[in-house]
């Protein structure tokens, strides 16, 4: 496949353009209507793969387009609905809701009952729909009578519910490379409705510049492309000249730059969170500055200061958890603007607490244990004995009951016995969490016996 269009562009003549083309923006004119016009993605699209060969044999399952803004998520769903047999409906999950769905659902089944046709459903957006929303959704996919298509700029494995995602096949898009970019500028130039009637000269280094500040969104291209035809004055001769200095007229305003669900909105998430993690509470500030100025989203926020405290600080300082979900819920009740008090205080508070990882390190080997080791039973003493009959086995006996002696603690052991001496929560040395490494070093003999060998 070649960067993104198959065939080389020409300078033509439009005519007999329908209306509402005409006004439409650059980036849903230049949109490709059928597969042979969609190029790129070929780690999904190329020749061999699961989804081409789908495609072709009109044998559709239903699938997740994951990635950033402009790549072509709902471009694909709609080219890949025109190549097959079935009908297609969309909407966005910002604007539905169940009522929507249900509606959908019920003239899917009369497409398959009485047409013999099967339906795709695209949702735009779908970690948009809350769990009730999705639900909905659920046995229609697995009896067949939609294929879901989902468009989400956010990790399925957190935004779609595990039943629905568990249906679904996932495809990571990824962003388009700068020569992809390049090509579709040239097309556009060459055969938009508009643009194909005027001459468009690219000024020294104006088209790169443009290429570059797109950073592999399509659509943000394109739609900056038709701003700097339209800003820039034609010379003498009727020419249009676009010079770096518009280009970057075109994309002055900073939040253009940031792109609430593109490449500089994971950048700048990125660069918040690092610093928390990093105690550098002026840093958070700044990053935190640059994403209210861009219109981010103040509950992402939020919600990702409520994972860093678990994650980053732990029990270091257990009052960060209280402190990251009481600003999560004061922001969901008071909105912006006034909301960014709330998160410059949980920011500040979170990025100058002492920190661990201790929780976090100590469910992720847990878990990779689960995964990749023998599953080891439940220790017969700690084991519940709701009936006579598992009192007669065993289950229960000489457990004994912590409040029962000095200090609420007795040592026993609580683990699978082929495991009973492991340790999967090491606490850091400072903080709160000090104090719980000596209190569980003091009262457990397995771990007084990892310090001091630790001390060695």
């Amino acid at each position: 496949m070649p960067d993104l269009f198959n065939s080389a562009p020409s300078k033509i003549k439009n005519e007999n353009k329908p209306t509402e083309r005409l006004s439409q923006p650059l980036a849903d004119r230049m949109r490709p209507q059928n597969m042979t016009e969609i190029v790129g993605q070929d780690h999904i699209l190329g020749k061999g793969k699961i989804l081409r060969r789908a495609i072709e044999k009109d044998q559709l399952f239903s699938m997740i387009f994951w990635g950033p803004p402009g790549v072509g998520k709902t471009t694909l769903a709609r080219a890949v609905a025109n190549e097959t047999r079935s009908v297609f409906y969309s909407f966005s999950a910002v604007t539905a809701g169940v009522k929507e769905v249900r509606q959908a659902l019920e003239k899917a089944k009369f497409n398959l009952q009485k047409l013999r046709k099967r339906t795709v459903l695209f949702i735009d957006e779908i970690h948009r729909f809350n769990k009730a929303q999705q639900d909905a959704l659920l046995h229609e996919v697995e009896d067949g009578t939609i294929y879901l298509f989902g468009a989400t700029t956010e990790n399925p494995s957190f935004e779609v519910i595990v039943p629905l995602l568990s249906r679904c096949r996932v495809f990571q898009l990824n962003p388009l490379n700068d020569a992809a970019v390049l090509a579709l500028l040239d097309r556009a130039v060459a055969e938009d409705v508009h643009l194909a009637e005027k001459e468009i000269e690219f000024v020294s280094t104006a088209k790169k510049l443009l290429v570059q500040f797109a950073s592999g969104d399509a659509r943000m291209a394109l739609n900056a492309l038709e701003l700097a035809v339209k800003i820039c004055a034609p010379d003498k001769s009727g020419n249009i000249k676009i010079t770096p200095e518009i280009v970057t007229e075109a994309f002055q305003s900073k939040a253009l730059f940031y792109d609430k669900k593109g490449e500089y909105h994971y950048d700048v998430i990125s660069a918040f969170i690092k610093s928390i993690r990093g105690s550098d509470p002026d840093a958070a500030l700044y990053w935190l500055a640059r994403m209210i100025h861009a219109g981010e989203d103040a509950k992402f926020i939020a919600r990702r200061m409520v994972i860093l405290a678990s994650e980053d600080i732990g029990n270091a300082d257990p009052q960060a958890l209280v402190v990251a979900t009481s600003g999560f819920t004061a922001v969901n009740y008071i909105g912006m603007p006034e909301g960014q008090l709330v998160l410059a205080q949980v920011a500040t508070y979170l990025a100058s607490a002492p920190k661990s990882n201790a929780s976090y390190l100590g469910i992720k080997q847990a878990l990779a244990d689960i995964k990749n080791e023998k599953m080891q039973p439940v220790p017969l003493h700690i084991r519940n004995a709701p009936t006579g009959l598992m009192a007669e086995l065993g289950y229960g006996k000489e457990y004994k009951y912590p409040h029962d002696y000095d200090g609420h603690f007795v040592e026993q052991n609580y683990l699978p016995e082929g495991i009973k001496d492991k340790i999967y929560y090491n606490p850091a040395s400072q903080g709160y969490e000090k104090k719980l490494k000596e209190y569980l070093a003091w009262i457990w003999k397995k771990r007084k016996e990892k310090d001091t060998d630790d001390d060695k």
